[in-house]
């Protein structure tokens, strides 16, 4: 991998769990990460401490989509052109659909799947406006799950989201791919994070029990898939769902 500093990669999400993972990787990896979350965390401070500059934190709720308009273009000021996005951010709300609140509902879909579209636009906007584009390319990865395609009882509102990224991926990679800009996502099976929380001890050893490789990815095997797609190794790579899930849904 090209070690450029000045490479950029905003990273939602990032103060904690698979997001504070991806970050921690993009940085050993060179790159500068702009990690945005509505707050810091004592694992985001120990994080920024061991890697110094390169990891800064930028406070934002990703709720507030008016105000992403204005997020983008303030943190360009701040730090220059972004060379990568990643759509980590999301909420793993569960709950039978006949039963959930609307209000939940809304909520899911707005933070999973409206934020990261409208962030997106204003991040690609950015890379026009840069020149980023002609000059070496970008790269936006987007996070989905393996729900987005397998399906699971009491996910249907997530499952719903994800595959709605999947789509997006798609579709924006050939909209940006004559720009130079790359898109992928990465599809991770159940990780040990807060969103399989809620998984008992007969779940987990389910999901462990129909995997090849008998047990569940961690969050470093996601963050090395997103260090790669955002690598120059992954220059001809867009418009793919790179999944990693211990073969779960092999």
């Amino acid at each position: 991998m090209s070690n450029v500093p000045s490479r950029t990669i905003l990273v939602t999400g990032g103060s904690r769990g698979l997001g504070l993972g991806i970050a921690r990787k993009l940085a050993s990896e060179g790159f500068r990460v702009i990690a945005v979350a509505r707050r810091s965390s004592d694992d985001l401070a120990k994080a920024m401490q061991d890697c110094g500059d390169a990891i800064k934190f930028w406070p934002f709720d990703l709720g507030d989509v008016p105000g992403i308009g204005e997020l983008v273009p303030a943190i360009r000021k701040e730090f220059g052109p972004l060379y990568g996005l990643v759509n980590n951010a999301a909420i793993g709300t569960s709950g039978m659909l006949a039963t959930m609140r609307v209000a939940d509902i809304e909520r899911t879909v707005q933070l999973n799947t409206v934020s990261p579209l409208v962030l997106t636009k204003h991040v690609v906007r950015g890379m026009m406006a840069d020149g980023i584009t002609t000059n070496g390319g970008g790269r936006i990865v987007n996070m989905t799950s393996i729900v987005s395609t397998t399906g699971f009882s009491g996910l249907t509102v997530y499952g719903a989201t994800k595959a709605a990224m999947v789509g997006f991926t798609k579709s924006l990679a050939r909209e940006v791919g004559p720009l130079g800009v790359t898109v992928n996502a990465v599809a991770p099976g159940f990780v040990d994070t807060s969103m399989t929380e809620g998984l008992d001890g007969a779940q987990r050893d389910q999901v462990v029990r129909r995997s090849p490789l008998k047990r569940l990815a961690e969050i470093g095997d996601i963050a090395a898939a997103v260090a790669f797609l955002m690598s120059d190794a992954a220059r001809n790579i867009t418009g793919t769902v790179l999944t990693v899930d211990a073969g779960g849904t092999a």
